[in-house]
């Protein structure tokens, strides 16, 4: 019997916690040996977590949730996490902010019963969202508390010994149980990303090392309601270099099983950021609404007025909307695939 390709467990719809071993032992009894390259022969025993819509309209999802405690970690709170580090002032009168971050393994629960081996930053994914204004002293004092090397690249303006790649000196390989110190000015203002360079590049981003970089204008952006963070990104669990999930801020489906909450009229910023490995292009496309698109937020000025936008590796925009109506709304990658296996979620607006 051919094995079975995730979109065939997606038709299996409607899996119960009572029918989960079952399922599993039916993929285990009936795959063969796929290509880690083929999405028609990719067969993954966990994705009989995910349900299909159903013969009632059911959206995709998964039954129950993830451990947020153990995980150490919740998507809702990551949307809202800004660290602004420790903030003192240097002879010159700059600011300077103090960062401390630390690379381990851990392991996570992505799915109700799903654990997946990741290497994070501060122990979640993403890593957390440092913020900053232009011009700031920046000083990251990054420990490894792996068993593999890593480094912390950041995008933007800054020296040669401080870009985290390797054979640019210290801090372009940090070793098991070292410290290194990436410090520079801030700039230029905008929305950008940082993410472990060493290689095999591909598996050390697609496990987690991954975070947002904000560094706001002097003079500010124009405020707003609400301000959120939105990491696009897969999870490969079976590392054959395929996603078998998507997501934001680290678990399928959570902002579907937790809607995000705002009133009708509350002007929202959204900070999205794409470093999907293993697919060329990410998107993401609200329901009844349009928003002003900044690319990389390095203009106050839109490019554009739109409900979808589509984002390579590293790209990342400024997103401003607010809704008319009350109600439940959709927001979700525009490519139906990744939406069914987790990049989904809904906006509630409340009167």
């Amino acid at each position: 019997m051919k094995s079975l390709s995730r979109r065939d467990v997606l038709k299996i719809g409607g899996v119960g916690v009572a029918g989960l071993a079952g399922a599993s032992a039916f993929l285990n009894n009936n795959k063969g040996t796929p290509s880690s390259h083929d999405h028609s022969n990719h067969t993954t025993n966990h994705a009989v977590h995910v349900m299909q819509q159903g013969d009632h309209g059911d959206l995709p999802g998964t039954n129950g949730e993830v451990d947020h405690v153990a995980n150490g970690f919740n998507p809702s709170d990551i949307l809202t996490d800004f660290d602004y580090g420790e903030v003192s002032r240097l002879p010159n009168g700059k600011t300077l902010r103090e960062y401390k971050v630390v690379a381990i393994n851990k392991t996570i629960e992505v799915l109700p019963g799903l654990e997946f081996p990741a290497w994070t930053y501060n122990g979640r994914i993403p890593g957390p969202t440092l913020r900053c204004t232009e011009g700031d002293r920046i000083r990251i004092h990054f420990t490894n508390g792996s068993n593999h090397p890593h480094t912390m690249h950041f995008h933007g303006v800054h020296a040669a010994e401080m870009d985290g790649v390797p054979g640019t000196g210290p801090g372009g390989l940090v070793e098991p149980g070292d410290t290194f110190i990436y410090e520079f000015d801030a700039e230029p203002f905008g929305l950008h990303l940082y993410h472990c360079h060493i290689f095999p590049l591909a598996r050390h981003i697609a496990k987690g090392l991954y975070g947002t970089f904000i560094i706001d204008p002097k003079e500010g952006r124009p405020p707003v309601d609400h301000e959120m963070v939105m990491v696009q990104h897969g999870l490969d669990i079976d590392f054959d270099d395929e996603n078998d999930f998507y997501a934001v801020n680290g678990i399928p489906f959570h902002y579907q099983n937790n809607p995000i909450q705002f009133r009708v009229g509350e002007k929202i910023r959204i900070y999205l950021v794409n470093i999907l490995e293993f697919d060329l292009l990410n998107s993401f496309h609200i329901h009844a609404a349009f928003f002003n698109h900044y690319p990389t937020g390095t203009s106050l000025t839109p490019t554009e007025f739109t409900d979808t936008i589509i984002q390579g590796q590293a790209q990342r925009g400024i997103l401003e909307f607010s809704y008319k109506h009350p109600g439940m709304y959709m927001f979700h990658a525009h490519v139906t695939e990744f939406a069914e296996l987790g990049w989904m979620g809904m906006f509630e607006v409340l009167p």
